[in-house]
């Protein structure tokens, strides 16, 4: 059993770093999201202005024609005002004179604040233009970056895997798929050993004939509190006999447990002794 153990510790070391790896490659990607976000948010900025300098073009085009026209019936008018024979036709002459001139000067002024909102625009758009630019060069340098360190990263997983497969072969089936859950809901940590009867991943005190079935070490025994597979630890608590089988009732091994109550019972462990740990 002494050879099993090891070889159990040596696939709690591997499991447990595949596991990191395996987090980390699910984060990784993440990364790029504040600056794909920031993007998106730029870009919609810019398409934003661009509307409005549309708008502001169109507005520009109207009121220049508006002034044409206006300046064409003022310039109509005093001409024609030249020519006024009576005092009422150059009175009627003159309000149309005041009018088309009082229309150019409207529309020369929403002209003029047009051409300032556009040249705004222009300005805005240039550095928006720019700032995407450069947000799109390091996005694509970042994504670059981040599919090579998901590579290397894949790379290492490759070699934990040819590890893990050097060793699986030699151990049950049955407790592999057991001890590999446990790694991954306590936090890396699937074999611990027995100390003074309390187990030092729990940190809870064992029976005595429980204890003392970890430390024949004739089969795999997990804790009936926290489901880890335990092996015997010389304590100086242990002292050279046995515990007294006589102080203390059965308690049979997990593996004699079907799977739901195994379930059952990880459940209340993670909700109750999780903090404990």
């Amino acid at each position: 059993m002494d050879d099993i153990f090891e070889k159990l510790k040596t696939l709690q070391d591997i499991l447990s770093e595949k596991i990191v790896l395996e987090e980390k490659i699910r984060e990784i990607p993440k990364l790029l999201t504040t600056q794909e976000e920031l993007l998106a948010r730029m870009k919609k900025t810019f398409f934003e202005k661009i509307m409005d300098h549309d708008r502001a073009k169109a507005a520009e085009v109207e009121y220049r024609n508006a002034m044409a026209i206006a300046e064409a019936n003022r310039e109509r008018a005093e001409k024609h005002a030249e020519s006024a024979s009576t005092q009422r036709e150059w009175e009627a002459l003159d309000k149309e004179m005041q009018d088309a001139s009082g229309k150019e000067q409207e529309f020369r002024s929403k002209l003029q604040r047009e051409e300032r909102i556009i040249a705004e625009l222009d300005e805005q758009m240039k550095q928006n233009q720019a700032l995407i630019e450069q947000q799109e060069k390091e996005l694509e340098e970042r994504r670059r970056s981040i599919e090579a360190e998901v590579a290397e990263k894949q790379a290492q997983m490759e070699a934990l895997y040819k590890q893990e497969k050097g060793i699986t072969p030699y151990l049950d089936p049955e407790v592999l798929f057991k001890f590999e859950r446990i790694i991954r809901n306590k936090m890396g940590r699937g074999i611990v050993a027995i100390k003074g009867g309390v187990c030092m991943g729990c940190h809870m005190v064992l029976p005595v004939q429980f204890a003392n079935m970890v430390r024949m070490g004739e089969e795999i025994v997990f804790c009936p509190y926290c489901s880890r597979i335990l092996f015997y630890e010389e304590s100086s608590e242990d002292g050279e006999d046995y515990f007294a089988i006589e102080d203390t009732g059965s308690l049979s091994d997990l593996d004699d447990i079907d799977e739901d109550e195994y379930d059952e019972e990880e459940e209340e462990d993670n909700s109750s002794l999780e903090y404990e740990e």
